[in-house]
């Protein structure tokens, strides 16, 4: 029996709903969310990104401040830019956009941005309090996939679960998440890289296995266990002569043949994807309502 596919569309649209409520809620209260955007340069794929993002606090009701920059900007024209809205009330929240050009610090500019309204949940603070388990803003891919996985009712406390791949932006924060001891973890939680010996002894065993690392059809139906709960944050670019853009999106999975195998199992595009912006969203209207406390 193929797979049921996980709709990341779908979740995300639920979400937003419930945002819009959120939002109305604070707004009548006094306060309109803000989101502050940074974009340096002209990178196709993160001027698609600002774009969606943009669309997507407006539908919910939240205020974006987006500022573009030019390729050359100074590092310092852009730490001062950051430090304006870290000052900034209206500003609940700052993403600054990577990739940035080569001649800036990225991570002097993710460092300035203050722990309080780091919303892509980046900053080295908000790292160690995800860590120790306590409140933070949590890395917006991989809290989308958790999101996905507890929305689908997928069994986390006690489930053996893979990783394949562990970037700072997807597989530790993920792995950190699963392990944590709370409703949303309690996982036993294993990550493979390129130094893993004989990966597919843990790939086989995995409840749930996640693909995260940026290669097309890493993960095929020989190594997924039989049942198995299959999430793929890989988005890759094949050449395709028969797309009008000369290429067509695929994950780390084979879809085609793991779906066969799977219980549950996302798609590339409109997996994981959708969760991203979503939990940008997310953290923003938490940030503001962190506010509505601190006036209490």
């Amino acid at each position: 029996m193929a797979a049921r596919i996980i709709d990341g569309k779908q979740v995300a649209s639920d979400m937003r709903s419930e945002l819009k409520l959120e939002v109305m809620d604070l707004r009548d209260r006094g306060i309109v969310p803000g989101l502050g955007v940074v974009l340096v340069g002209n990178d196709p794929a993160s001027k698609s990104y600002v774009t969606a993002k943009e669309r997507a606090c407006d539908d919910i009701g939240i205020f974006s401040d987006d500022h573009r920059l030019a390729a050359d900007t100074h590092q310092d024209t852009l730490l001062a830019l950051v430090q304006q809205m870290n000052e900034d009330p209206k500003i609940n929240g700052i993403l600054v956009q990577l990739p940035l050009p080569p001649h800036i610090d990225e991570a002097a500019v993710l460092l300035a941005v203050s722990p309080d309204k780091d919303v892509d949940g980046f900053h080295p603070v908000n790292v160690g309090r995800m860590v120790v388990g306590q409140a933070a803003f949590l890395p917006c891919t991989p809290h989308g996939v958790v999101q996905l996985l507890v929305r689908h009712d997928v069994t986390l406390q006690g489930a053996d679960v893979v990783i394949v791949g562990r970037s700072n932006i997807v597989g530790k924060p993920l792995a950190n998440m699963l392990m944590q001891k709370s409703r949303t973890g309690n996982a036993t939680v294993t990550v493979c890289h390129t130094h893993t010996q004989d990966m597919t002894s843990y790939t086989r065993k995995a409840d749930i296995l996640i693909a995260a690392v940026g290669r097309p059809n890493t993960i095929g139906a020989d190594v997924v266990k039989e049942g198995a709960v299959v999430i793929d944050v890989g988005v890759n670019r094949v050449e395709d002569a028969s797309k009008k853009r000369g290429y067509r999106l695929v994950g780390d999975v084979d879809f085609d043949a793991v779906k066969e195998k799977a219980s549950l199992i996302t798609p590339v595009p409109g997996g994981v994807g959708p969760m991203t912006i979503t939990m940008l969203l997310h953290n923003t209207v938490e940030s503001a309502k962190r506010l509505v406390i601190s006036n209490q």
